[in-house]
């Protein structure tokens, strides 16, 4: 939609999803202009309207991966229009550990996607590697022979590439020089995550005190056993300072754990989707280039086509997140929404973190729920309907 179209007012009725209350939200110029409470309820059925999904960790969508090359600028704008109909409105793009030409070229690509409202909805790269453990577990799918120790000289030309969009980035504190390299990338205003990683209690420690923020996708990229007490995940709960990132698709992570983390946190958990490719695309098995043949069910669970047991990624993107929480009992519509988005908008200093309140950029999502299951009807960007859109895929 072209600027002087924004100007148009637009106005949405439905129920707010953290009061329950009916209200009509008024847009103009990109951003909530007014909420006005409905006097007479209407009978017939609305819909919801919340704030939109930001999501800190997608490697791809609907066939379109990220770190697999050559990609294109139009592959990025592309793989953003779609995540619109899942009721994205921010995300982070996510560059996995790969060889360092691969890195520069792919967070070079993702910089140049010149679209206005892709760009608008590109709340910064997500770099998760190649500084992480290399020990199996920790390492996750991560090839071994690229992984190394933090280096700033290297990450400063892959930021030059990327044109400063490297907003985060993943690593494991057990390396040496880790918290010099954390102390530079706090001063240059790039967030720090602690994952993939193998570090000690007192490592998590410096780290967190050197200036790392938040855990990726805590749980998950770890040791099949640790011991009970200390390990690197406890250390991380109980880092007050620490923000943590969860992926609560029902396989990554059981609820018994989603349960203590989210009660150790409060605000400072977190949803992402942390979305391979292959998300967004019919059951079946495929051929990937990190683990090989794998299966994907139509439960939306993705594994080793040898080994059941093992994952080989997360196919399921916020709303499903937020769906789960609801069918387990772990929390209400308001703060499971809030996980998915305001908390990451809060943690990454968007605009959005306002959420649905006037004055508010109107990145707004409505949706219904059908048995505690999300179903995103519409999605705006800055005021603008992204989807449904009829001349976008």
């Amino acid at each position: 939609m072209a600027a002087n179209e924004q100007k148009i007012k637009t106005v949405i009725e439905g129920i707010h999803y953290a009061t329950g209350e009916q209200i009509l939200v008024s847009i103009e110029e990109g951003k909530i202009n007014h909420i006005q409470a409905v006097a007479k309820q209407r009978e017939r059925g609305l819909p919801y309207i919340a704030p939109g999904l930001v999501d800190l960790q997608i490697n791809g969508y609907r066939g379109n991966d990220f770190n697999t090359l050559p990609i294109s600028p139009e592959l990025v704008e592309q793989t953003t229009r779609s995540l619109w109909k899942e009721g994205v409105t921010s995300y982070c793009p996510t560059i996995i550990t790969n060889h360092d030409e691969a890195i520069e070229k792919a967070v070079e690509v993702i910089a140049k996607a010149s679209d206005q409202q892709v760009q608008q909805c590109i709340t910064g790269i997500h770099l998760e590697g190649p500084f992480i453990s290399p020990e199996d577990g920790p390492r996750g799918a991560h090839g071994k022979e690229y992984i190394k120790a933090p280096d700033w000289d290297l990450f400063q030309t892959w930021q030059k590439a990327a044109r400063g969009m490297i907003k985060i980035i993943t690593l494991s504190p057990e390396w040496p020089g880790s918290f010099d390299f954390i102390s530079k990338c706090v001063e240059n205003d790039v967030v720090v995550a602690i994952g993939h990683t193998a570090a000690t209690p007192g490592q998590i420690q410096k780290a967190v005190a050197a200036g790392a923020k938040v855990s990726t996708h805590l749980g998950n990229g770890a040791h099949v056993m640790l011991p009970r007490h200390p390990n690197y995940i406890w250390e991380q709960l109980a880092q007050d300072d620490l923000w943590t990132c969860l992926i609560a698709d029902g396989f990554h992570l059981p609820e018994s754990f989603l349960k203590v983390a989210m009660k150790t946190k409060g605000f400072q958990s977190m949803l992402v989707s942390d979305a391979v490719y292959l998300s967004g695309l019919e059951p079946g098995e495929y051929e990937t280039h990190i683990g090989g043949k794998v299966v994907l069910t139509s439960e939306g669970k993705l594994y080793l086509q040898e080994n059941p047991n093992l994952l080989a990624g997360s196919v399921k993107l916020l709303k499903d997140g937020i769906s789960h929480l609801l069918k387990t009992g772990l929390c209400t519509l308001r703060e499971a929404w809030e996980m998915a988005a305001i908390r990451p908008s809060t943690f990454m200093k968007l605009p959005t973190q306002k959420g649905l309140f006037e004055g508010a950029p109107a990145d707004l999502v409505v949706f219904n729920l059908e048995d505690k299951h999300v179903n995103i009807l519409q999605t705006y960007k800055a005021g603008a309907l992204v989807y449904p859109q009829c001349n976008r895929p």
